[in-house]
């Protein structure tokens, strides 16, 4: 068995473990030829996050044979954020099942963590059509979201060709925030034709948070009434994207 990989800084690992933990305490990563994967659902079965990390964006990669290994994500972090901003990352699995992780740059760590049996990943991606698309700066996403918190626990989305309005409504009163090509924060809106729906802006919150930080811009994609995908650029990491269910209403 023939696997290594190297990342020139910690971020990468940061952001990616940040956006696992957001769903589960336990991960199952894949390691192919083309790069490294990683899909899980959260155990309500709301959320479904899906990561694919290639070849290409590691300093070294070395993988002969799909390989399976599982963390638990609380211990992982740790031994990730011992990191910090210029240090090199080696990570390979020894022949009695563990983690080996070499931390470099000023003086070498070296760290042994012992692998936990691998969860099969049989979650399959929802096969959705977006009717409608906006990307949002990470900044102006969380100020949108946290306003309407102020009164509602789930945000409603409804977008149409020309605005965006982001509603909610909750026991003490109702909060309404609208976007129009001209708001700040606001890149991109594309409405196919006219979707609103429903999301639990804990989830949201949660997310953008844990992965915002590391990125810039967040796309959301959705059709009325059907999941929400946020799709997160990280540098060097290809894919990060996040599903969240509508909230179904009486």
């Amino acid at each position: 068995m023939v696997f290594q990989l190297r990342t020139k800084s910690p971020d990468e690992w940061k952001a990616v473990t940040s956006a696992i933990s957001t769903l589960v305490d336990e991960a199952t990563f894949e390691a192919t030829v083309d790069g490294v994967s990683f899909r899980g659902m959260d155990p309500s079965h709301v959320a479904l996050i899906d990561i694919f990390w290639p070849n290409s964006a590691f300093d070294r990669y070395e993988c002969d044979k799909l390989i399976k290994f599982g963390v638990r994500i609380d211990e992982f972090s740790k031994l990730i954020k011992r990191a910090e901003k210029k240090d090199s990352i080696e990570i390979d699995i020894t022949d009695d099942s563990m983690l080996q992780m070499k931390i470099f740059n000023g003086y070498k760590k070296e760290y042994k963590m012992r692998l936990i049996e691998s969860i099969s990943s049989s979650t399959p991606l929802p096969k959705l059509t977006f009717n409608s698309k906006i990307i949002l700066s990470t900044t102006a996403f969380d100020r949108i979201l946290s306003d309407v918190q102020v009164l509602s626990e789930y945000v409603t989305i409804e977008t149409r060709p020309k605005n965006i309005r982001f509603l909610g409504k909750g026991d003490s009163g109702e909060a309404d925030i609208l976007l129009d090509s001209e708001s700040e924060g606001l890149e991109e809106l594309i409405c196919n034709e006219e979707s609103k729906s429903t999301y639990s802006i804990d989830y949201l919150l949660k997310i953008i948070k844990a992965v915002g930080g590391s990125g810039g811009a967040i796309s959301a994609e959705y059709s009325s009434k059907m999941p929400l995908r946020l799709e997160f650029k990280v540098a060097n990491i290809g894919r990060i994207h996040f599903y969240l269910a509508p909230r179904v209403q009486d």
